[in-house]
Parts: structure tokens; sequence; C-alpha cells
């Protein structure tokens, strides 16, 4: 695949890093409306740079497209692209709102290519092995999702980019809640009715630093989550509860901490844990009395440097390749942003707000 990145901050070096580890992709170029920044990339990737974004979208040469601009350039690239029958990759949030995101997915469909949302939280190991365990049954039956994700800032981070509502849309609901919602859905399906409220406790900004929020699916199941800018040192909790047990992942690797796995298994009356390795064996209609006490646990421990880009970028290609909506694609970034514009007119109106009002 013959690659181009709009945006050469830090996740469009990331991006190209990746990128050019892939033996069977090339990164022809990069753009960045910042000169030095374009051309620093090029030189360290060995490709041409540009600060004009519409000579990447528009080369013949180039198949697919990674946009990792700020947010308020995210949907006139990613359309740009689309519609010059480029495969996109955009970073989270998929613009700035849910028309933004909304146009950017028809955009694609028109167009007959693939749009993908950048969750890349969907491949980090932990999260990957406790959706397959869910997905297996292994914990029951879902009742609820918790989910605590936040770092400090830096000093002067009131005046950077993500502080000013025009350029990002939002504050840390929309930064780092997209992700923790994307996984919500991933994990329970559709979610129905959202609850928040935002606040700015510290920064001196005109957009939240810290968000409260639930959700709840059409079932019952709850989703509830934290996210914050005051964490003060890099956290991410996500903890998934079955009637058998539960799935808790801890931490990012990096300075979140080492990615970990913490399966709970509750014994059942006979005396016996539940059998990870056989979870089709589990007959929850009748096996629901279980002994008293603490669980059985087991945590696998994934300390390798984070491989979650490396592995999102595999499976992009592989859906261009089989012709298949890539995990993570452009609906449901759409979707994503629903939620998180659910619990801003949430906060606003101070009311559960139906989700399928957020058009």
């Amino acid at each position: 695949m013959k690659v181009g990145i709009v945006g050469c901050g830090l996740i469009g070096k990331r991006r190209a890093k990746v990128v050019q580890q892939s033996k069977d992709d090339e990164l022809v170029i990069v753009a960045d409306i910042d000169e030095p920044r374009a051309k620093n990339l090029a030189a360290e990737m060995d490709c041409m740079a540009t600060t004009n974004w519409q000579e990447v979208v528009t080369r013949d040469d180039i198949e697919a497209v990674i946009v990792s601009t700020t947010n308020k350039f995210l949907m006139p690239v990613t359309i740009k692209a689309l519609e010059n029958g480029k495969h996109v990759l955009c970073e989270k949030p998929l613009g700035r709102n849910c028309n933004e995101a909304h146009r950017m997915v028809e955009a694609g469909r028109h167009a007959g290519v693939f749009l993908k949302t950048g969750f890349n939280h969907r491949h980090h190991p932990a999260i990957l092995k406790a959706h397959e365990l869910s997905s297996q049954g292994v914990i029951g039956p879902l009742m609820f999702i918790r989910a605590i994700y936040g770092h400090g800032g830096r000093p002067g981070y009131e005046r950077e980019w993500r502080a000013n509502k025009e350029i990002s849309g939002g504050g840390e609901l929309l930064d780092q809640g997209i992700h923790v919602v994307d996984l919500f859905s991933w994990f329970l399906g559709d979610f129905e009715e959202a609850f928040g409220t935002i606040s700015t406790y510290c920064w001196d900004m005109e957009v939240e630093d810290n968000a409260f929020a639930l959700f709840k699916t059409e079932k019952g199941q709850i989703a509830s989550m934290h996210t914050s800018w005051t964490q003060w040192k890099n956290r991410f909790v996500f903890e998934v509860f079955g009637e058998a047990g539960y799935l808790i992942i801890d931490g990012l690797g990096g300075s979140y901490g080492t990615e970990t796995l913490k399966i709970g298994k509750r014994r059942k009356v006979r005396g016996e844990s539940l059998d990870i390795e056989k979870p089709s064996a589990i007959s929850y209609q009748q096996s629901r009395e279980y002994a008293g006490g603490p669980p059985d646990e087991e945590v696998i421990q994934f300390p390798d440097s984070d491989i979650s880009w490396e592995m999102e970028w595999k499976e992009f290609i592989s859906a261009i390749i089989e012709r298949r909506e890539p995990l993570g694609n452009g609906r449901d970034g759409l979707e994503a942003n629903r939620m998180i514009e659910a619990v801003y007119r949430s906060a606003r109106e101070n009311r559960p707000v139906k989700i399928q009002e957020i058009k």
C-alpha cells in the first residue's frame, strides 16, 4: 500500500514509523503546515514532504491516507481524500461533532472506499484478550463496566490547541473519553441513554478538564466512566463485570504502567472455579449459585512496548485487502461521537438524554 500522511505531530510520527516498519507498505509523502516539522519527518522516513495537504490526497499513486491533524481539520482533509478514492485512517475523534462524523461516513460510502477511526485502544493486548474472553462467555452475561482514564496535563496546557474549543470541539470528554465510550460499545453493544456532568476544576480553559458519565443499554446494563486531565499521575483502568466473574485491565504501558489483565472467576457452590479454558461447558442458567469468598484470580502481564498502533495498522490493511469493514470503522467513530454529544447535552440540560435524540 502506498501511503500519505497529513499531520506530522506526535501521532503522525508514530503512524509514520509503523508504516515504515511494514515490509509491504511504503510511505510516499507527509504534509504539515509547519514546514520544518514536515521536512524533519520526511528526512527521518526517507520520503517526500509538503506543506500542502491537498497534494497528498490528490496524488494518483497514493492508495491510503492517514489523517492526524488537529480536530478542526480532520473532516475537510478526510472528505477530500475519500472523494479522491483513498482509503482513510482518521485519528480519533472522527471530527469535532456528530455532524462532521456523519459527513465523513457518507463521503466514504459514496466513494466506495474504507474509512477507519483511530481507535488503537481496541488493539492493546490486554483489551483484546478481555474482549475475546467476554465474547466467549467466560464471565457470563455482562452486567456493568467501570472505567477511569486520565493524565495531568503539563504546564501551559491551557494554551495548547486542545483547550481551544473551536479547534478541538471539546475537552477531556472528547479527547480520552472517546476511547472509553468506543470500548463500552465494543463490549456491550448499542446504548440507549446517557447521563453526565462536565467540570473545569483546574485549568483556565473554555473546555472541560473532567467528565463523569453513565450510559445504559436497553437491557439495563450500565457503563460508567471518569475521564480527567487532573488525574496528575497517568492512569487507565477498565473493569468488566459479569455474573460469573470479572475482567480488569490496568495500565496501557509506558507512563500508564505495565499493561495487565486480571481474570476473576467466581467459585461455584460445589467449590470448583469456573474453567476459563472451557467456557462453553458453563451453563449460567443452571449454575447461578456460587460459593462466597474471594474469586479465583489469574493475572496476565503484557510488559512489552505498546504494539497497538502496529496491530491497528495491520488490521486496517487486512480489511482493505479483504474488502471488509475494518475494526473500529467510520460508523463506530460516529456512534462514539453520538455518545459523547449525548453527555454534553445531558450536562447542559441536567437530565438523562436518549442517544437516539443525537443526530
